[in-house]
């Protein structure tokens, strides 16, 4: 009858915010380096081999593709608000990029590597 006590939960959504405050006012990069640099020198690739980067230039590609995603995972997030959802939706990306004047074809889906299959 004077069992253990219940762990204390908060409610659904409730961290989620939180996190969503801390990572808001976080000015450090989100994205780790090295996976970031690997798809950097992996897309400089197919358009020429044997290209070399400063440091500078990767963290200064960096911090640029993560103002960009931030600005839209914003916008992303207004769109999903405007349909009286709180959880955003491929179509609400979309719906972003078009309002922002992105071409829609700019998007190429990846091949999936042979590692993924």
């Amino acid at each position: 009858t004077g069992g253990a006590k219940k762990a204390h939960r908060f409610r659904p959504g409730t961290v989620a915010l939180r996190e969503i405050r801390r990572y808001q006012k976080s000015t450090e990069l989100l994205i780790r380096k090295m996976p970031f640099q690997r798809l950097v020198r992996e897309i400089a690739q197919e358009f020429k081999t044997d290209l070399r980067f400063q440091s500078s230039a990767v963290m200064a590609l960096q911090e640029a593709a993560e103002e960009y995603l931030v600005g839209l995972f914003e916008d992303t997030n207004l769109c999903a608000i405007h349909a009286k959802r709180v959880t955003i939706q491929p179509k609400d990306l979309l719906l972003a990029r078009r309002i922002r004047g992105e071409k829609q074809d700019d998007i190429k889906r990846p091949e999936r590597p042979s590692q993924w299959k």
